[in-house]
Formats: structure tokens, C-alpha cells, sequence
């Protein structure tokens, strides 16, 4: 193989193991969300770890994360609008990722 054949595969490994980082961080993130507009459903236990489990499920339905916010927005109602909920997301995304590269 030649120099450039190693440099492309090397790139391919790192697109491919970025992709999967990617995906593992929204997945832990929409769970964090789903903690925590279950605790503002009231939900607490065993029926908040269920709530953030269809949270993650809701993810797999369209590309890009509109489809969890449409889910976690219907069910919250007038718990929280909007701006509170995207701005948590993106908290959470940041969480997610701090706690990924501590359990590396």
C-alpha cells in the first residue's frame, strides 16, 4: 500500500470513529434530557428511566434531532418552552460528551 492508501484509510478509520462518538453523545444526551423532563413530568425511578428510554427511541424516527425535540416539547406542554428546552439540549450535549471522554 502506498503512503497516500495509508493517509485515506487512516482518514476513513477517523470519520467512521467520529460518526460512532457522534452518535453515542446524542443517544447519552437525549437521556439526560429525558431525566430530566421527566422530572419535570414528575416522573422519578423506574418511570423516569422508561421516559428517557422513548426519548432515545424518538431520535431513530427522522435525520437530526428535531424529532426529539417535537417528543420531549408535546409531552412537557407548557412546562417548558422552546428556548428552555434547545437551550438544554445543548447543555446536555456538552455533559454527554465531558462524561464520554472521562470514561476513555
Amino acid at each position: 500500500m502506498s503512503t497516500f492508501d495509508d493517509r485515506e484509510h487512516t482518514f476513513e478509520n477517523k470519520f467512521a470513529h467520529d460518526e460512532e462518538m457522534l452518535f453515542k453523545a446524542q443517544a447519552r444526551r437525549n437521556k439526560l434530557l429525558g431525566l430530566w423532563a421527566a422530572g419535570l413530568l414528575g416522573k422519578a425511578g423506574e418511570a423516569a428511566e422508561e421516559y428517557a428510554a422513548e426519548v432515545v427511541k424518538a431520535d431513530f424516527k427522522e435525520a437530526g434531532e428535531e424529532d426529539v425535540y417535537q417528543k420531549v416539547s408535546g409531552d412537557l406542554g407548557g412546562k417548558a418552552d422552546e428556548k428552555t428546552i434547545r437551550m438544554k439540549m445543548a447543555e446536555l450535549m456538552a455533559q454527554a460528551k465531558t462524561q464520554m471522554m472521562k470514561e476513555v
